[in-house]
């Protein structure tokens, strides 16, 4: 597949990376671009023993600009290899940009949905809202993740509820119950975010059986859904699984959110029928860290659901990542695997990271290490409700619990410091029971009791070390060799 425009792209794109230099501040062990800019995971699966992981890609300018997919593959879900650019914007239906979407795998053939951006050119005339934008569903096929079958459109904005504006984006497929199913997000003419479930029989032709929102006010965008189902490993007598929808609104007002990120990522847990009636229990954060949006899960060949969020953060002028300096910006997550255990939806790394564990250090309530840049590092042993835990990580980055407050606090605020402005996230945890940190070169991911709060962050330390106090417990780290 390939036109013209493709092939000077291609070109383009290529030239850039060569030019490309990782700088100070290059992963060991998370996807990064090349070069340019990254963001939302895409087209997340795997087919035979290779994971593929798209993602939205600008190689022109590590600030963003038009988007196409970046591809990298893995055999572990750890080790990423980049892969080259899989699909570019070069159609009429994705001129603009070719936005988020999702890979669904059968019968060794990728399906790929994605959300073909086209923007007319006046200002003037269109608010972009609800005029003057194209938010087409494009289809297209592979054998090899690779190599790519021609573009079909297959939906338009002429094929989404009338009472909708042109934002409905970010496709996400899969089979349930002898029928494909398909999830978009999108912005209603009132400013109140849903999701639109649609059916098929054929994965070309698809039909509106459902919306899916909260009662109340909650946001007036509902981005990059998801929807999965999981057995709760704390109940093995439960009839039905646990129903989640995924979903990453915008414009979230009111206390609850002044504390956070302008844009949230999570999930509520949903009781009854995606395709018919249902309730959505409050939402809940994936992440409550700096650095956390748009996440996609899988489901890998062996049943896990695994989960990658993209560690960044769109709109945010309070800080900002060092990383622009060397001509790229942004990052994945490590791999998730995402479970339910009495009712709680819980994250932890992939198994697959403990194989890059060396040189384990131990020791009772206090451990000082300097000089770690990749780490894996657990506090165990926590009593509860009458402990306090305190960690340094690169000497700036302070995570502590106490009061029934677990925070993750930068002790210098300003632009040019380890944080890069970022200062401060906190959310309520009565109950700590233990911890565990996972450090790359740039960024800090936590886990707090077996994954039921998370923290993510991106820093930029000029010296690398971890100290932690917390009486009463085994504290262990590992250096994490990629």
């Amino acid at each position: 597949m390939g036109n013209p425009l493709s092939s000077d792209l291609n070109a383009l794109r290529q030239a850039m990376e060569r030019l490309a230099t990782p700088g100070h501040y290059a992963q060991s062990f998370h996807l990064v671009p090349p070069v340019g800019w990254l963001n939302d995971p895409n087209g997340l699966c795997q087919m035979g023993d290779t994971y593929h992981a798209y993602f939205q890609y600008s190689p022109f300018n590590p600030e963003g600009g038009v988007k196409m997919w970046g591809h990298s593959t893995s055999k572990d879900l750890v080790r990423w290899s980049y892969e080259g650019t899989a699909i570019y914007p070069d159609q009429p239906f994705d001129v603009s940009g070719v936005y988020s979407g999702c890979a669904y795998v059968e019968n060794d053939l990728m399906h790929i949905f994605y959300t073909g951006n086209v923007k007319r050119e006046d200002e003037d005339h269109y608010d972009y809202v609800t005029s003057g934008r194209e938010a087409n569903t494009i289809y297209v096929t592979s054998r090899d993740g690779r190599t790519f079958g021609p573009k079909r459109l297959i939906m338009t904005n002429a094929d989404y509820p009338a009472d909708d504006t042109e934002h409905v984006r970010d496709p996400k497929v899969w089979r349930q119950d002898g029928t494909y199913l398909m999830v978009q997000g999108a912005r209603r003419t009132d400013d109140k975010g849903e999701v639109l479930v649609f059916r098929s029989d054929d994965l070309r032709h698809w039909s509106l059986a459902n919306r899916v929102s909260t009662e109340y006010p909650f946001g007036y965008m509902w981005e990059c859904p998801d929807y999965f189902e999981l057995a709760d490993d704390g109940d093995l007598t439960a009839s039905e699984h646990v129903k989640v929808l995924s979903i990453s609104p915008q414009g979230l007002r009111g206390s609850d959110w002044e504390h956070r990120n302008v844009y949230q990522s999570g999930y509520f847990v949903m009781r009854g029928d995606l395709l018919g009636e249902n309730y959505l229990s409050p939402f809940a954060l994936w992440d409550a860290g700096f650095d956390f949006y748009a996440p996609q899960t899988f489901q890998a060949s062996d049943g896990r659901r695994i989960l990658i969020g993209w560690m960044g953060m769109p709109d945010t002028k309070e800080y900002t990542n060092l990383t622009l300096r060397d001509g790229w910006q942004h990052c994945f997550t490590i791999a998730r695997e995402v479970t339910a255990f009495d009712g709680r939806v819980l994250q932890r790394p992939v198994s697959e990271l403990d194989a890059l564990r060396t040189n384990e250090r131990s020791a009772k309530e206090e451990l000082d290490v300097d000089g770690c840049k990749e780490f894996d590092l657990t506090v165990e042993g926590l009593t509860g409700r009458i402990d306090v835990m305190r960690a340094h990580v690169g000497r700036e980055l302070m995570l502590s619990w106490g009061s029934g407050i677990f925070e993750m606090r930068f002790l210098d605020e300003s632009m040019e410091s380890v944080g890069a402005g970022r200062k401060v996230r906190f959310e309520r945890l009565d109950e700590l029971r233990n911890v565990r940190i996972v450090g790359d070169v740039s960024s800090v991911e936590v886990f707090v009791n077996d994954g039921e709060l998370t923290f993510s962050t991106r820093y930029y330390p000029t010296a690398y070390g971890v100290d932690v106090e917390a009486p009463g417990t085994r504290i262990t780290l590992w250096d994490l060799l990629a």
